[in-house]
């Protein structure tokens, strides 16, 4: 067996230009599967820390109903909640909102949005709405009936800063309520989508409205660590047995999905690129072959067997193989730790179109060491599979006519 590979190792070297060009297309391939991976995993990962920090939290509490159709009179208690969950070991930040939706309405026209009452400091430490303002002040209080709205509403609706807008919805009684609202800020964030549809009121001005009274309809959570999520939530239902608890995963099963199928298609590109690889080397081993058929046919005359003949061209494969894959993941990790550092700036590709789907456009792309296993089960099957054909050609060719050449 050790003959047979130094054989196989001396045999890629018979051609060097040759070969390197091969290990060389491989490096190159498997850097740009890798580059794939890491760019993936960071849009994903800054896709998620915007759902968790920016708009939902980790954990949202409910009336079990208040979900199903987001009717006002769904509500729970506030103080009593609110100060148990801020109690628990592994909670940062707790804030209470007060939600309906409703029909937004200005001289140019209306459009539905969701309805946002919160308390401005508590909120900040949830969705640091405060940190999002890119025009105006933070709910100044100087005005009457603030009102905070996104950057994608107000170019739709053609608003600025102390234009004056109506808000329509129902209250607990299901009566029809309308009320007066002056714009006193706004916010811009990465998801347009949520920027578009989403309007933030003091609590205690729509409280008032909804005559929900200290009732609210909310309760978001953040947690020290994302891995106490689940422990966290199954505690939080055992305390709140007749509240629904739900983590980010079901507030936004679109992320979560997201992130699952991500993986799936980044491998699948992966592996396109890699079948793509082993055309060339499948190609270059019989252009070896070829050179060598009067060499393959002296070793069978001498008594090679074709078991060692097989395993003789399935080294020089994966020798071709491997020797390119360590400078890819060298140059792969170099690569994506500087723009780790420094961020890939992706608004080339559209800004807006960036934020239709709710990611930033500076990506910190992340090695992808979870991935590292599969990687290599990947190039290992590329090089077993890249070498049977040539070594099947191998074992095809006949002593005698091989000599003849």
């Amino acid at each position: 067996m050790t003959m047979l590979m130094r054989m196989a190792w001396r045999n890629i070297w018979r051609n060097k230009g040759r070969s390197l060009v091969i290990m060389a297309s491989i490096a190159l391939g498997l850097m740009a599967g890798i580059s794939i991976l890491a760019l993936y995993k960071g849009m994903i990962h800054a896709k998620v820390r915007t759902v968790i920090d920016r708009e939902s939290g980790h954990i949202q509490l409910h009336h079990p109903h208040f979900r199903d159709d987001q009717h006002p009179a769904y509500t729970i208690a506030d103080t009593l909640a609110l100060n148990q969950i801020r109690q628990q070991p592994g909670v940062q930040a707790a804030a209470a909102r007060v939600v309906t939706a409703g029909m937004l309405t200005t001289t140019s026209g209306s459009a539905g949005v969701n309805i946002y009452g919160i308390d401005p400091a508590d909120e900040q430490a949830i969705s640091k709405l405060d940190k999002k303002i890119r025009e105006g002040s933070y709910f100044d209080t100087q005005t009457r009936h603030p009102i905070v709205i996104g950057k994608k509403l107000a170019d739709k609706m053609k608003l600025k800063l102390k234009s004056k807008v109506v808000l329509t919805f129902v209250d607990t009684a299901n009566t029809m309520v309308a009320a007066a609202f002056r714009v006193v800020a706004i916010y811009e964030s990465d998801n347009a989508p949520f920027d578009e549809r989403t309007v933030y009121l003091l609590r205690a001005q729509l409280s008032g409205l909804l005559s929900t009274g200290r009732q609210i309809h909310e309760l978001a959570v953040i947690l020290h660590r994302d891995e106490e999520l689940d422990a966290t939530a199954s505690a939080f239902s055992a305390m709140f047995p007749d509240l629904r608890v739900e983590t980010w995963k079901e507030i936004s099963p679109e992320t979560d999905l997201m992130v699952s199928t991500t993986d799936q298609y980044s491998y699948i590109i992966l592996v396109i690129i890699m079948l793509a690889l082993a055309f060339g080397i499948v190609n270059t081993m019989l252009m070896a072959i070829l050179e060598r058929t009067r060499e393959i046919g002296m070793l069978v005359a001498l008594g090679m067997n074709k078991l060692r003949l097989f395993l003789l061209i399935l080294y020089e494969t994966i020798f071709l193989t491997l020797l390119g894959s360590p400078v890819a993941l060298i140059c792969s990790f170099l690569l994506i730790r500087y723009f780790n550092r420094h961020g890939l700036d992706l608004s080339g590709f559209g800004q807006e179109m960036m934020k239709q789907f709710g990611f930033q456009n500076l990506v910190y792309p992340e090695f992808p060491w979870d991935k590292l296993a599969g990687l290599v089960m990947i190039v290992a099957a590329t090089a077993i599979l890249s070498g049977l054909l040539p070594a099947l050609r191998a074992l095809n060719l006949k002593p005698t006519e091989a000599l003849r050449k």
